[in-house]
């Protein structure tokens, strides 16, 4: 979730100059006055204010989930540094990069303040920026600058036990992640406790496994007694069923056919997971499950089809969602009948949970949900976000938005979503149709304005208001093939505003991954992209839906095998090193 600290500024307090540098890009010393920096003299140029580094304190922001926050809006709505003033090319590029062991499908983590121990060794305070890999590493880099001490990861762990590795993409079944399985999801952390949750698989002799560890943010160790093997069956005849000892007909987690693609969510001490499949290879079923943050014991277990199959939680790596008083996700085709007295199958579904123990509260089918499940036409491609109460009205005050394969946006009230009705989807809010391309992706909010770039497609803006959306209201020139985008945008309050996406349609064929940067305002205007500079910010080849994280004046970009970090590239001052 975003969080924010406010760093005191005074020189008055008996600091030091070197505690006086608030940050650095790329080595080169940021400081936080520019009164400090006038007396050393040395020129303090930034990104904050037209030029100069800001004179008043600097809000630091956190991301501690997967896009931004619990609704997974994709906003952070307190970058004082980037702006579309100065994201262009002149101004802006790469900073720096870090070789990693792996693909990155997860979205890079900040955590700003942080004191990291080693070996009984206290350094810091460090902004941090946390990295899984698919080769089941966990790396903690500076998020600042690369060099110095810097130049090497602050820590790193392997999650693979003495004798396993990961699970190679030939084990699984599928081409569609390479060249292996191991951390695909977005952990999330507690800065509160500093720990991270972050689910890994493995194969280990040839029997596999999927576990949740709870990391010590500071140093990489395990805490809790973890990791806890993810173990759980629900009674249910569907596919994939047996007996148990019992005589009873329970469908039982596969560890080697679910893939933990969703982030995870962290709400009021409990940990949630989801799962789908590994390119539709069964048996397999949608999964949500909740741990006991502080202790990792099992909570509670949820199965989207334990009478049918398939109904996967995965909306190309969004996280379940929430708003506190449910836990929202949308599903993939599978088998229906929750219309029905005593269904319990939601494929193709909007679906919201109680946290508590994970039972079913409301959902929502398209009236064409038996189309959409024959031709694999996932409801549950995309993600879900949760929109403010300041966009809906009195009948409908909180509301979400989803869409998947078929490009049909869907606004639903999330506290009465309306069941399933045939012929008509007339019980939600408002349906559209046509505008978009489909989406494997979420879409981002902003300032009564929704960010959709869907496959085959150009970034499209609807503005949102009194529950109802139209538009789009401006339109990209800038086309996108699979899987287009998830946007994020940052901006400070309502202005400022710079939507950010990551092409990676490129990642079969090895082509760079792309940074592009557009107006929020009207998103014909393309501010910036990484192709621009002849070569000086070109990125490597994409990971599948991999999301850039915006933070304290930078972009933070995974990809295959590296982490690339995007700023001001203005000559601010020379590098000092930082203190331990």
């Amino acid at each position: 979730m975003l969080q924010s600290c406010c760093p005191p500024n005074s020189l008055t307090n008996g600091r030091s100059v070197l505690q006086e540098v608030a940050s650095t890009v790329d080595g080169r010393a940021v400081f936080r006055s520019a009164v400090l920096a006038a007396c050393l003299g040395i020129a303090a140029f930034g990104m904050a204010t037209s030029g100069t580094y800001a004179q008043t304190p600097q809000t630091k922001v956190d991301v501690t989930t997967y896009h931004n926050d619990n609704a997974r809006s994709g906003l952070n709505a307190n970058e004082t540094q980037l702006k579309p003033a100065n994201v262009n090319v002149t101004h802006f590029g790469k900073l720096f990069t870090h070789a990693v062991d792996g693909y990155v499908y997860a979205a890079p983590l900040i955590v700003t303040n942080i004191i990291i121990t080693q070996n009984g060794v206290h350094n810091g305070p460090h902004d941090v920026v946390y990295v899984a890999t698919e080769h089941d590493s966990v790396y903690a880099f500076d998020a600042n600058y690369a060099r110095g001490p810097n130049a090497s990861p602050l820590w790193v762990v392997s999650l693979i036990p003495k004798g396993g590795h990961t699970v190679l993409s030939s084990e699984a079944g599928t081409d569609d992640l390479v060249p292996e399985v191991g951390i695909t999801s977005t952990p999330v952390i507690d800065k509160a406790t500093q720990t991270m949750y972050v689910l890994a698989k493995t194969n280990e002799g040839g029997a596999y496994f999927q576990r949740l560890h709870a990391l010590d943010i500071t140093n990489g160790h395990e805490k809790f007694g973890g990791p806890v093997e993810i173990r759980a069956s629900v009674p249910g005849t569907g596919d994939g069923s047996i007996i148990d000892p019992s005589g009873n007909s329970v469908v039982p987690f596969h560890p080697l056919r679910e893939h933990n693609r969703p982030a995870l969510l962290l709400l009021n001490g409990v940990v949630y997971i989801a799962w789908a499949s590994h390119g539709d290879i069964g048996p397999y079923h949608g999964w949500v499950m909740s741990y006991k943050a502080s202790t990792l014991a099992q909570i509670a277990v949820h199965n989207t089809t334990p009478n049918g199959g398939l109904g996967g939680v995965w909306m190309s790596g969004n996280g379940l969602a929430s708003d506190g008083v449910g836990i929202y996700y949308e599903t993939g085709n599978g088998s229906f009948d929750a219309d029905t007295a005593g269904g319990k199958n939601y494929g193709d579904s909007f679906v919201r949970l109680n946290p508590t123990d994970l039972t079913v509260a409301s959902f929502f089918a398209p009236f064409n949900q038996a189309a959409l499940d024959a031709v694999d036409a996932d409801l549950g491609s995309g993600g879900a976000i949760l929109l403010p109460a300041a966009v809906g009205n009195q009948a409908h005050p909180n509301l979400i938005v989803g869409c998947g394969k078929e490009g049909k946006i869907y606004l639903v009230d999330r506290d009465v979503m309306g069941g399933f009705q045939a012929n008509t989807d007339s019980q939600i809010v408002q349906s559209l149709g046509g505008l978009i391309g489909g989406t494997w992706s979420t879409p981002a909010y902003f300032n009564h304005t929704i960010y959709y770039n869907g496959a085959g497609d150009v970034l499209k803006a609807f503005q949102v208001s009194n529950a109802h959306i139209t538009g789009p209201t401006s339109s990209s020139t800038v086309g996108l093939g699979f899987p287009g985008a998830t946007p994020v945008v940052s901006g400070l309050g309502t202005i400022n505003g710079v939507v950010w996406l990551l092409q990676t349609d490129g990642y079969g064929s090895g082509s760079p991954a792309i940074l592009h940067a557009f107006d929020a305002k009207n998103v014909a205007i393309e501010l910036y992209n990484s192709n621009q500079a002849n070569g000086r910010d070109v990125l490597p080849p994409p990971a599948k839906f991999a999301v850039p994280t915006v933070a304290n004046g930078k972009v933070y970009v995974g990809a295959q095998y590296v982490l690339s970090v995007f700023g001001s590239i203005s000559s601010i001052a020379p590098y000092l090193p930082s203190g331990p």
